[in-house]
Parts: C-alpha cells; sequence; structure tokens
C-alpha cells in the first residue's frame, strides 16, 4: 500500500484534460486512505483516484473547486455523512466498481447540494428492488444515474412510492435482508468444491489395472487421463475402470494384468532389436506405460 502524500500528489500527472479543466491523476498507485489533498491548495476541478485500494470515501479537506471526483475501481463501503462540507460544488462523482452493498449505504451522498451525475454500476447496491428510484429520491438534484437520464417519470413514481417515510425505513431494512448472488461467492465456490469427486490413492491392484485398461483404451484422451492417474499416484473416485464397478480387481481382470505384465517383459527384452515400422500414438502411450512401469 502507499501512502498519499503531498510528495505523490506533485509527482502525479496534472494537466487540462478534454473539458479544459485542470485535473490531477492519482490512478493505480494501491492508495490505501484519501489524506492530505490540502497539498493540492484547491487547485484542480477533478481528481482521478481509480484502480487504488481506498475503503472509505472521506477525509476530504475543504475543496470549493473540486466539480468531478472519479474513483473508479477501489474497495469503497463507506461514505462520510458530512462530505458536501468538504465538497460544496461536486456535481460528477463517478463510484463504479466499488463494493456499496445497501442503500442506506448512500445517504450521505444527499449532503453533496450540487451532485448532478453520479454512476453506481458494478456494485452490488445496483442488484437491491427499486434502487434507481430510492436513489432519485434521496438526490433530488441528480440529472443523470448510471449514465441514463434521470426523466421526469421517474421523478413523480420515486415520490409516490417514498411519500411515507416508513415506506423508506422498510425499504432500508429489506435491503440489508437481502442478498444477491454476486455478495456471496465464496459459499458457491465452496459448494461446487463439495461436488468436485474426492481423490484417492490407488492400491498395487489398481495400479495394475490402470496400464491394463491404458492398453485396452479406444481413444487418447482415455489414454492421457490414465497416465496421469498413473504419474500422479492419486485414483479419482469416479475413475471406472473396466470390469471394477465395485472397486476392486476382478479375476477375468487378473488375467488381463498378467498378460500385460508378460508383454512388458517381453518388451524389455527386445528393447535392442530394429524397430520394423513407426509406433501408432497408442503404441507409444504403451510403451511409455512400460517404462513407467520397469522405472
Amino acid at each position: 500500500m502507499v501512502k498519499l502524500t503531498a510528495d505523490l500528489i506533485w509527482k502525479c500527472p496534472h494537466f487540462f484534460n478534454a473539458l479544459k479543466e485542470r485535473e490531477l491523476d492519482l490512478r493505480g498507485n494501491k492508495i490505501a486512505v484519501i489524506e492530505n489533498l490540502g497539498a493540492t491548495e484547491d487547485q484542480f476541478d477533478t481528481i482521478d483516484l481509480s484502480d487504488n485500494e481506498i475503503v472509505k470515501l472521506d477525509n476530504f479537506p475543504s475543496l470549493n473547486r473540486l466539480g468531478t471526483l472519479i474513483i473508479n475501481n477501489n474497495r469503497i463501503t463507506r461514505i462520510n455523512p458530512n462530505i458536501g462540507e468538504f465538497l460544496p460544488k461536486l456535481h460528477t462523482l463517478v463510484l463504479t466498481n466499488n463494493r456499496l452493498v445497501n442503500l442506506v449505504e448512500i445517504d450521505p451522498l444527499s449532503s453533496l447540494p450540487k451532485l448532478q451525475f453520479l454512476s453506481l454500476l458494478d456494485n452490488n447496491i445496483t442488484k437491491k428492488p427499486k434502487y434507481r428510484l430510492y436513489v432519485i429520491h434521496k438526490l433530488k438534484s441528480l440529472r443523470v444515474l448510471d449514465f441514463k437520464k434521470v426523466k421526469a417519470k421517474e421523478r413523480l413514481e420515486a415520490e409516490n412510492l417514498f411519500a411515507s417515510k416508513e415506506v423508506e425505513e422498510e425499504m432500508k431494512k429489506e435491503s440489508a435482508k437481502t442478498v444477491t448472488p454476486e455478495e456471496v461467492p465464496k459459499v458457491s465456490e465452496v459448494a461446487e468444491e463439495e461436488q468436485q469427486p474426492k481423490v484417492v490413492a490407488p492400491t498395487p491392484e489398481q495400479i495394475l489395472a490402470i496400464k491394463a485398461a491404458i492398453v485396452n483404451s479406444q481413444t487418447l484422451e482415455e489414454v492421457a487421463r490414465l497416465e496421469k492417474a498413473l504419474k500422479t499416484g492419486q485414483l479419482p473416485a469416479d475413475l471406472k475402470l473396466p470390469g471394477d464397478a465395485d472397486g476392486n480387481v476382478k479375476a477375468k481382470d487378473e488375467k488381463m494384468i498378467n498378460d500385460v505384465q508378460m508383454e512388458s517383459n517381453v518388451e524389455a527384452d527386445n528393447v535392442d532389436e530394429p524397430k520394423q515400422e513407426e509406433p501408432t500414438p497408442m503404441e507409444q502411450a504403451w510403451f511409455k506405460t512400460v517404462q513407467l512401469n520397469d522405472s
């Protein structure tokens, strides 16, 4: 993590952007905490803090000039309830791809008297029921939300929906209770892992059965899978060997295993003999198995 110092602020790029505004570029510095912005001496119209590791939107000095704050791709979960006192002229706030979850978490933005453009895309809060109407209700001066113009029809709908204070409070409670799939990715991952077949070490008999199965495999994919089990010494629980439905080698497989061992010995005795023809892919897999067996 990098500390936002006065030295870093003046080393970072600052320029006139396409809107002919003075912009300070603090992107991608692994900044975790907003601090020392007083060193800017309120000389910038736009500050870009994207691609950092900021958790809380607070600790601003009084910045009467700042109109645009871009803070994409951070970890913001909280906003200072009095943020409007320090950024009185902020009209554009881009909070795309942060970690705002519940409707109540955007309430502090109502303290920004000039806020007209707001993006909360890629925050879990956008999945909450009536999210858009709630934001329009709370931010009276808002003109564009998530890059979509706020329509008069939406304002009227939001006004009617939240005519009662009790409705607003109930919606906040419901928002806190509602869990979207995006909020619990680890649970899904755990469940997926539990569904994966367990891995068990093969017995000596099963190792021989794997070698025999390689010889009798019909596809190269099956040969590769069996070879992997043989090399790693781990037998997936869902691997079905020929004639091994009960997990044990049957009598008919024992004959096949003995044949494989005899063929291995013959092959070992004839390794110095000249080859008569180029081996097929299946024969190549067999030779590889013999080498593993001899080693």
